[in-house]
């Protein structure tokens, strides 16, 4: 497999994603995976879910990488009452112009929070739909495009918990990753007891702007991906579609995903070429939202976790080119 080895970005702008990396680092201590792919999914033109239990720091890590680019940025507390309007907006008549107006709602902005998505009703949750997918809305006949860059950043809580609805399967499509957190190290949660949140309630000082972000996405794009790795992403692809555990396996774009991610991986790494082991290191953050489980299994135990170890054995059976 061929590794060519040119830098596909400017080092400068290497170095301000670094040092994203490090801010986001000092606000979710011990977590430095989660905060890379966090990056990656930014970098991939994605859309992020993160799922855990409360306290965790969900909410911390999506508020983080948000303000760490200098854009605009809106967070939505969803809750069972909330309507489709609550989000994209409503148009009012004028009395004064005898016109009906437009008054754009929260999703128009870069950066969207919905914070525990799956406490909305599946009505509000579709209501994302379009603007996940082509960066759009279309209210009364008209179409109205959003901003670039435009990102939802989703937390929600297990769909075991008291007033959850879970995402149907369309909705989690459009979500390029879903992460979990996980309870930190000892020596993390030591530090964390000690010092307290790093900002103390202070917002985070943005080290990007729309600009250059839009600049590094588009240098993922020139990231090389050797045939040989597109043959292995497709090989696992194909695995979970026959995978007898799994009633339904990885869509096209599901393949599409994780090459995207692939790139924009090896680009935060400093590469301009990817590598087998990123295609490892992403195959579940991009797939285990997107399978579903056989329902006797999904009813035996936590369908997240099962899916887990689903891809995991499949990584173990498809061979890694050399």
């Amino acid at each position: 497999m061929t590794q060519p080895d040119a830098l596909v970005s400017a080092p400068a702008l290497l170095a301000k994603l670094s040092e994203v990396e490090k801010s986001l680092g000092e606000v979710l201590r011990g977590k430095q995976e989660v905060v890379r792919l966090s990056v990656v999914c930014l970098l991939a033109r994605g859309h992020l879910l993160i799922e855990d239990v409360p306290g965790v720091g969900k909410t911390t890590l999506a508020h983080g990488l948000a303000r760490s680019v200098d854009c605009r940025f809106h967070r939505l507390q969803c809750t069972s009452d909330m309507l489709p309007s609550d989000v994209l907006g409503v148009t009012v008549y004028n009395a004064r112009s005898g016109e009906f107006e437009f008054k754009p709602g929260p999703v128009f902005t870069n950066f969207l929070l919905t914070d525990e998505i799956n406490r909305t009703t599946p009505k509000t949750q579709s209501a994302l739909l379009e603007a996940m997918n082509e960066r759009q809305i279309t209210i009364d006949a008209r179409t109205y495009p959003l901003a670039e860059p435009f990102m939802v950043i989703a937390t929600q809580n297990p769909v075991e918990h008291h007033g959850t609805y879970p995402l149907p399967e369309s909705q989690l499509d459009r979500f390029l990753m879903r992460l979990r957190i996980g309870y930190p190290d000892l020596d993390s949660e030591r530090r964390i007891l000690r010092n307290g949140m790093p900002h103390d309630g202070r917002p985070v000082a943005p080290l990007l702007n729309a600009p250059e972000i839009l600049q590094l996405q588009r240098d993922v794009d020139q990231v090389k991906v050797d045939d040989a790795l597109v043959d292995y992403m497709l090989k696992v692809v194909e695995r979970t579609r026959n995978h007898d555990s799994l009633a339904l396996g990885v869509s096209p774009r599901g393949a599409q995903a994780l090459y995207r991610c692939t790139q924009a991986l090896a680009l935060v790494e400093g590469r301009g070429f990817a590598l087998p082991d990123d295609v490892k290191r992403l195959v579940i953050p991009v797939f285990a939202h997107r399978v579903v489980m056989s329902q006797r299994l999904a009813l035996a135990q936590r369908s997240s976790e099962a899916s887990e170890r689903v891809l995991e054995d499949i990584l173990t059976r498809v061979d890694v080119p050399l």
